[in-house]
């Protein structure tokens, strides 16, 4: 006799394990998300601590790094437009190019002036030591009074007045001294890429699209069988040079002109330059252009962006309440637009803006204005 021994067992206890485990996940799943208190947004928080723990405290070390990185970045965009694209323009035109060296290098000194000026001037911090009448909130974490709309940068460790947020390419915070270097220099670079990308398109059709492949030389020796046709049109082979010829014909002599290179403009490195223009610029406009418009936005409705997440969570807190939340910062597009370029005392457009310049923000960072306020017209814009 032969004994059987099934063992489903085995694979049935293998599938009850899979499923205690599955329901044990669930199960730590929905204890973070059991209450308003803990929810999914809590979970992927803590998930992300990690993260955050290396953001806040390796930054401060990178910042450096970031800040040579945009300096190598422009100066070799710079050199190469020069390299490349002042010979270009100069043949074509010489009044061309003179137009465009002005409008080029008006860009360039604004890009450089707003990118230092962003990088060596602090964001502005509460003084220590000093009552704040209008202290909305004490740090959790710097242990000190809060001014309105100020707010910690973990980076820096310290509070920031009207902070933005914290801009690793500038190894600095954005905030209430340095906003308007930092949305000017955007602004400038764009525009600058935007230049660039226009004034090099017939460069690049030329040299990109035009002379892109190499030249062509033979190098290896034909092979086959010379051949020759007859009245009917049959192909015959050609055993002898004069067989059906009754003179030796010399060989052909072809004199086909043919283009001339220059060697300086067909370069591979030439071509390699342009290709890195093409991408970083484009790239550039992408990236900074669209960062451009946001804050953009953020200007018009009066707000920084730490401030656009907490107006939006008032905003859906109150409408569930039946009620609406009012910025209390934001006097109208053209008087907000005002008050950020510190179009004030009789400053004018093109000194203040057209024109790079060191005038300080209005007010002191400690307490501003808001909507319900009652104005007097010496003291305000």
């Amino acid at each position: 006799m032969v004994r059987i021994t099934w063992r489903a067992n085995s694979a049935l206890s293998l599938l009850s394990k899979l499923r205690i485990q599955w329901s044990y996940m669930k199960h730590c799943y929905h204890s973070l998300t059991f209450n308003a208190h803990m929810n999914s947004g809590y979970a992927t928080d803590v998930c992300m601590t990690p993260i955050f723990w290396i953001v806040d405290n390796y930054t401060h070390c990178l910042g450096p790094f970031f800040v040579v990185g945009v300096a190598l970045l422009t100066a070799s965009v710079v050199s190469i437009a020069y390299w490349i694209g002042l010979p270009f323009w100069w043949a074509k035109s010489q009044l061309t190019t003179i137009c465009l060296l002005i409008f080029g290098n008006w860009l360039l000194l604004n890009i450089i002036f707003h990118y230092v000026m962003a990088v060596i001037t602090p964001a502005g911090y509460p003084p220590e030591g000093v009552s704040h009448v209008e202290a909305v909130s004490m740090c959790s974490k710097c242990i000190l009074p809060k001014p309105p709309r100020t707010h910690h940068c973990s980076v820096c460790n310290r509070c920031i007045l009207k902070m933005d947020h914290h801009c690793p390419w500038l190894n600095n915070c954005v905030g209430y001294a340095n906003h308007r270097y930092f949305f000017l220099y955007m602004l400038y670079t764009t525009v600058g890429c935007l230049f660039l990308i226009v004034a090099g398109l017939e460069i690049g059709h030329k040299y990109l699209w035009l002379d892109h492949s190499e030249p062509w030389t033979e190098s290896e020796p034909l092979e086959g069988h010379p051949v020759t046709f007859n009245l009917s049109g049959h192909i015959i082979a050609v055993t002898h040079p004069n067989e059906y010829d009754d003179i030796l014909l010399p060989p052909a002599v072809h004199n086909l002109p043919t283009p001339i290179e220059d060697p300086e403009t067909s370069s591979p490195t030439r071509r390699r330059a342009l290709w890195f223009m093409a991408f970083t610029n484009v790239a550039v406009v992408i990236a900074l252009g669209s960062l451009c418009a946001w804050h953009a936005k953020l200007i018009t409705r009066g707000e920084t962006s730490v401030e656009a997440h907490i107006n939006e969570a008032e905003t859906k807190r109150l409408l569930k309440q039946q009620r609406i939340y009012i910025n209390p910062y934001n006097f109208g597009t053209k008087k907000n637009w005002k008050l950020f370029l510190g179009l004030v005392r009789g400053r004018s457009f093109w000194r203040t803006v057209l024109l790079p310049s060191w005038h300080k923000p209005e007010g002191n960072g400690l307490s501003f204005h808001t909507v319900h306020d009652v104005f007097f017209e010496d003291e305000w814009p």
